[in-house]
């Protein structure tokens, strides 16, 4: 799979976990209440997804959806992006000098099996705002805008035009597993947090290699795949260690796997993400979806190993003091709420710092 996506890899990223002091909490629409409002994009900045769950604290919306694509230098490279400053990010502000700069990385441009040629390719026609073959170009955000041959993210301006790190032109798609259990004593009893008094829920996080950060295992749907086969993949391959199974252990590990997602899940979030690699034509788009085993008696069966984008992986107790790689917290924030487990020691349920999680 690294191979696949680049060194770089993987998951995906949205919203910051750790806000500024000076942000307020705001909120979209939960995945498992009823909208208002159908799926909107609004150019003036404001991004409500019928499919958004409720997000965190966090500041202006136009801020907090693109920052981190704004960010230099890129990854796995020394190229700086220009700047974009805030009020300039949304395409409807004029800005005539906007000149961003032209990048994508070598890994890409050798032409590898999962990435896009150039445009101008004359063996190359994509169709932009539809499924292209067995590739999805449809964006979960909406109709994108095509200029000069190049489709926009729908965001607004990175400061960098090109690919970057990403195979596709326009949404890149990813799937992100949050598998959870709850947190039983040595007798098989639900624990409780001593403050909040709610029972206390666990995931499974993995130690990315590329970063040293935690998060939760996932990573690029492949062309033709199924979301539910994407996020079974990668679960098993970065929180299983499935590809360097032996047949018959492969064989015992996806009658478990069958088990655990069958189990109750919902979708906690889907749509575009604020992601470093992201630039002016290529973005990603990412779905997570939680799966519960509540008696936790599947997971017994199925003994955790790191393995290919991940260094290390283990069961992690779920809390506003966390601290995971990029937005990672805010799923796991609205899977404590779903369940109503555990999340914070504050009634108002403040916006706080997060904490390293222990090896």
């Amino acid at each position: 799979f690294l191979a696949r996506t680049v060194t770089v890899v993987s998951l995906s990223v949205t919203f910051s976990a750790v806000t500024a002091p000076s942000s307020y909490c705001r909120y979209l629409h939960p995945l498992f209440q009823s909208p208002r409002n159908p799926a909107t994009w609004s150019p003036s900045g404001y991004w409500f997804h019928s499919n958004a769950a409720r997000m965190s604290c966090y500041k202006h919306p136009k801020e907090n959806l693109h920052s981190k694509a704004r960010t230099s230098p890129y990854p796995g490279s020394k190229v700086e992006r220009s700047e974009v400053p805030s009020d300039k990010v949304d395409w409807l502000t004029e800005w005539e000098d906007y000149s961003p700069v032209e990048y994508t990385a070598r890994s890409v441009l050798a032409g590898p099996q999962w990435a896009d040629p150039e445009i101008g390719d004359k063996k190359f026609s994509p169709k932009f705002n539809e499924q292209d073959g067995q590739v999805e170009r449809k964006s979960q955000s909406g109709k994108y805008t095509v200029e000069n041959g190049r489709p926009r993210n729908p965001v607004g301006r990175t400061g960098m035009a090109g690919r970057g790190l990403l195979g596709r032109w326009g949404p890149n798609h990813a799937a992100d597993p949050l598998i959870t259990r709850w947190k039983r004593d040595s007798s098989g009893n639900k624990m409780t947090h001593p403050v909040s008094g709610k029972n206390i829920l666990q995931f499974i996080a993995i130690k990315r290699k590329d970063c040293g950060e935690w998060a939760i295992p996932g990573g690029m749907v492949d062309p033709g795949e199924k979301l539910s086969a994407a996020l079974r993949r990668e679960f098993g391959e970065e929180a299983l260690n499935s590809l360097q199974k032996s047949d018959a252990e492969k064989e015992e590990l996806e009658k478990q796997l069958n088990r655990l997602f069958n189990q109750d899940h919902f979708v906690v979030y889907k749509g575009y993400v604020d992601d470093p690699r992201n630039t002016d034509n290529a973005w990603m788009e990412t779905e997570a979806v939680n799966y519960h085993d509540e008696s936790g008696e599947t997971m017994d069966n199925l003994p955790l190993e790191a393995g290919d984008d991940a260094g290390k992986v283990k069961w992690v107790d779920i809390g506003e003091k966390l601290k995971l790689y990029a937005n990672h917290a805010d799923f796991v924030r609205m899977v404590a709420e779903k369940r109503e487990a555990h999340w914070s020691e504050d009634l108002d349920h403040g916006c706080h710092g997060g904490t390293e999680i222990k090896e």
